[in-house]
């Protein structure tokens, strides 16, 4: 851990540098999240150490911590160093927020106390230029609009004249009412009607139980039922699906237990004669519920299991008085039918002027307007060409991400979709 106070500012700085150092900051870190209206698990002293024990084997930590006068944390930047090849003799020096670049964290944040808004973003940009040496430029995905700590600090890279790109990320998300019987005629009449048709007709077919995993000793079975049936969809489709990766098989079991420990953790079961065929995957933080992941067995797509487990689990939910049902990342696409009204994350990008960085964000934010230029002035069909040469390119040159998932309703949504994300 290093100490430092960048000359002409009131917030000291603390750089942990090792997670161990981490663990003497949890209770301040706790402290600021519980006066952060933005908090979500995402910014947890929870999430991002279990992710950084799985993804974070080939990167360097470098969490700053800013202290006022009196030795109280007032804000936090989790952040983390990699490397990225462009071609093969050419890699640059990504700064990015702890938890990005697995596809799993969404709502990443800088929290900051109110009132010092200004002074964290002067101190992080001072700390920043201090450390240029070992960066070249900085990425912020997925952080809510609202952000006060990153809406200071875009204000203050304008002031600067530093590079800085600034993009939106779709999200969705349902406002729960306070009863079910008002949210039950937000939905089409078909919806309504099938959610009595096919439980009566599944019940008629098996012993059915709907449950949430309470107990640690059912984690194995209801997270094994997750991996199992995720991946059968999209291996079926020829794609290599979210768990087959052991890392994140490990986060997720890490991460559960910590959750369940905690009350917060939101990971639903539908068995049929006692086997698992549908599970969703989610967890929640004060009156907000977020979805992350589910899987459904192929075998019962007919019986709509993933729709009726969903319709099961807003319906407890609203009992309970959660008012925010989160899909994070992507369109609403599908999830309209549930409610889902579009928003959208922030996506940050910087580098100082006139450095290596810097030329490479510009260069990338002008081949992404020429690809919206050539999408929207192309016929369909050489676009739809253009694209399929491009992903054998990438697949070619490995940088291919896996899609991410999708639902027994639907195909494949955005890297960021929320039955499951691939």
């Amino acid at each position: 851990m290093n100490t430092n106070t960048p000359a002409g500012q009131a917030l000291q700085i603390r750089v942990y540098r090792e997670l161990e150092d981490l663990q003497a900051l949890q209770p301040a870190w706790e402290a600021l999240l519980a006066n952060y209206a933005l908090a979500t698990t995402f910014s947890t002293f929870e999430w991002l150490v279990s992710w950084w024990r799985s993804f974070g084997k080939n990167q360097k930590l470098m969490v700053v911590g800013f202290f006022d006068t009196g030795s109280s944390l007032v804000a936090l930047a989790p952040l983390s160093l990699t490397r990225i090849r462009l071609a093969k003799t050419i890699s640059l020096r990504l700064l990015r927020l702890m938890g990005d670049g697995s596809s799993d964290s969404d709502n990443l944040d800088l929290p900051v106390r109110a009132g010092f808004e200004e002074r964290f973003a002067e101190s992080l940009l001072h700390f920043l230029e201090r450390e240029r040496s070992s960066w070249d430029f900085v990425e912020f995905n997925t952080m809510p609009p609202q952000s006060p700590g990153a809406n200071a600090l875009l204000r203050l890279l304008g002031r600067k004249k530093w590079v800085a790109i600034e993009k939106q990320r779709p999200t969705s998300v349902i406002l729960l009412p306070a009863t079910w019987e008002e949210y039950l005629r937000e939905l089409s009449s078909e919806d309504q009607k099938n959610l009595t048709r096919y439980a009566r007709r599944l019940e008629r077919r098996y012993e059915v139980r709907i449950r949430r995993c309470r107990e640690e000793s059912e984690l194995p079975k209801c997270l094994e039922a997750l991996f199992v049936h995720h991946q059968a969809r999209w291996e079926a489709a020829g794609e290599r699906g979210s768990f087959g990766s052991s890392e994140r098989r490990s986060f997720y079991h890490e991460l559960s237990r910590s959750l369940l420990g905690q009350g917060k953790l939101d990971l639903w079961v539908l068995e049929l004669d006692g086997r698992v065929v549908a599970a969703q995957f989610g967890f929640r933080y004060g009156e907000r519920v977020f979805q992350l992941q589910e899987g459904n067995d192929p075998k019962h797509a007919s019986d709509r299991v993933g729709f009726l487990l969903r319709g099961h689990v807003m319906k407890e939910l609203i009992a309970q008085g959660v008012r925010t049902y989160d899909f994070l990342g992507g369109a609403p696409g599908y999830k309209a039918r549930w409610g889902a009204q579009a928003d959208h994350y922030l996506d940050l990008r910087f580098a100082r002027p006139f450095s290596a960085g810097a030329t490479y964000l510009l260069a990338q934010d002008y081949a992404g307007r020429s690809k919206s230029w050539l999408r929207r002035n192309l016929p369909t069909a050489a676009w739809k060409t253009l694209h399929k040469i491009n992903v054998g390119i990438r697949r070619v040159e490995g940088t291919t991400e896996s899609p991410k998932s999708a639902t027994e309703e639907g195909t494949a949504q955005d890297p960021k979709s929320m039955d499951g994300r691939q």
